[in-house]
């Protein structure tokens, strides 16, 4: 028969995520809280340190499954309690949970000294289990507080980077402009048969650095516009030399076509002169 396999034991839950209340003593009975956001009751109830302790009351509230109508306004949640041998303590712990709006579950731990407290001994279970809340929330803004800081650089640096990119495609449709605007003036010259003009000195690209990005942008699209344009118009270019070059052809083929009938009518002129000056065409004459 083959042995079932030892469940291995669950990893110790992180320190980062269990915030602890100071001990209350009160006639040797001493009382310990301890909240997660995160972690489960079981885990919790589970610490080493509560070994030893009488009673290990739990409370918990989490977002339930269940929908609500008004998914956007209200969210469900589970609540329950543990007394664990302590009556009463797990309800007011449950209470606790629900005046402070938080989600996540709170254990006090209670060492019974050997005296009966009365009413007071709730009094402690409520400040310990607050006292444990508070210090998960002061954690939570402050993880919350660095998490915002490190998403603004992490914009800062991206609109730094896109904005350098921006400034950089600017200077290359500048000097994509001047290229393209030389090589329209060239088409043009050949196109009318005359001398290119000389080239226009490259003006100092403006210094962009100093721009707006929203300037920067409305640049950007302008550059877009002006070499789109020059490009329809080196087309248009194109387009009227290759027609001037199939009129040229045309009328060169026309030419040697009537060059080539000339040629090919001329040899028959010349036999109908020599039949005429024959001596059989003089007798005849006579």
């Amino acid at each position: 028969m083959s042995l079932k396999r030892a469940r291995s034991p669950s990893p110790p839950p992180s320190p980062l995520e269990i915030f602890h209340s100071d001990s209350i003593e009160d006639q040797k009975s001493a009382f310990i809280a301890v909240f997660s956001g995160t972690l489960s009751v079981r885990a919790l109830q589970g610490l080493p340190e509560f070994k030893s302790a009488t009673h290990r009351i739990t409370a918990w509230r989490k977002p339930s499954r269940q929908k609500s109508l008004m998914p956007q306004t209200k969210v469900l949640y589970d609540v329950g309690h543990d007394d664990d041998g302590e009556k009463w303590a797990g309800k007011k712990l449950e209470h606790v949970l629900v005046d402070q709006e938080v989600e996540g579950v709170v254990v006090v731990a209670r060492w019974y000294g050997g005296t009966l407290l009365g009413p007071i001994r709730f009094t402690h279970i409520e400040n310990c289990a607050r006292e444990a809340i508070w210090k998960w929330r002061v954690a939570d803004a402050e993880a919350k507080k660095e998490e915002a800081h490190k998403n603004q650089k992490l914009e800062e640096n991206a609109a730094r980077a896109a904005r350098a990119e921006l400034e950089e495609t600017l200077r290359e449709r500048d000097q994509s402009i001047f290229v393209l605007r030389g090589l329209l003036a060239d088409k043009t010259a050949a196109l009318n048969q005359s001398e290119p003009a000389p080239p226009t000195p490259q003006k100092k690209p403006p210094d962009y650095s100093k721009m707006s990005t929203e300037l920067l942008k409305k640049m950007d699209k302008a550059r877009d516009a002006t070499i789109a344009f020059i490009l329809k118009e080196i087309d248009k270019v194109e387009e009227q030399v290759k027609l001037l070059e199939d009129f040229n052809d045309s009328t060169q083929d026309s030419r040697k076509d009537r060059e080539a009938k000339e040629e090919t009518n001329e040899p028959a002129s010349s036999q109908t002169i020599k039949k005429d000056a024959s001596p059989g065409a003089k007798n005849g004459r006579g």
